[in-house]
């Protein structure tokens, strides 16, 4: 399952323990919305994991805050550390070997 996260209080409780799998994305981006389909499927795959997308336009601190440059860009977060950078549109096989790299 996807959450959607609406700010950064509720970002922080979300990556603080486990790992968490963040899109930063904009409704605007094409890439984003071709990755969309990807991500919720990798969110039912590994659904031991947790899974949440983050809209930079209504989170602009968030976005600064991880130095966010170019959409789509998923952050995989071990205990609240930032383990593993992903940006740009990126296939299914490149995806879901990222992850498994973090477990």
């Amino acid at each position: 399952m996807v959450e959607e996260i609406g700010n950064h209080g509720e970002f922080e409780k979300f990556v603080e323990k486990g790992i968490s799998v963040i899109d930063f994305f904009a409704e605007w981006c094409m890439p984003c919305v071709m990755m969309a389909p990807v991500f919720e499927e990798m969110g039912e795959k590994f659904s031991k994991l947790k899974f949440a997308k983050v809209n930079i336009e209504d989170n602009k601190e968030l976005a600064e805050k991880f130095k966010v440059m170019s959409i789509p860009c998923l952050i995989i977060f071990k205990n609240g550390k930032e383990v593993q950078r992903i940006v740009g549109a990126v296939g299914e096989e490149v995806l879901e070997a990222k992850i498994k790299a973090v477990k």
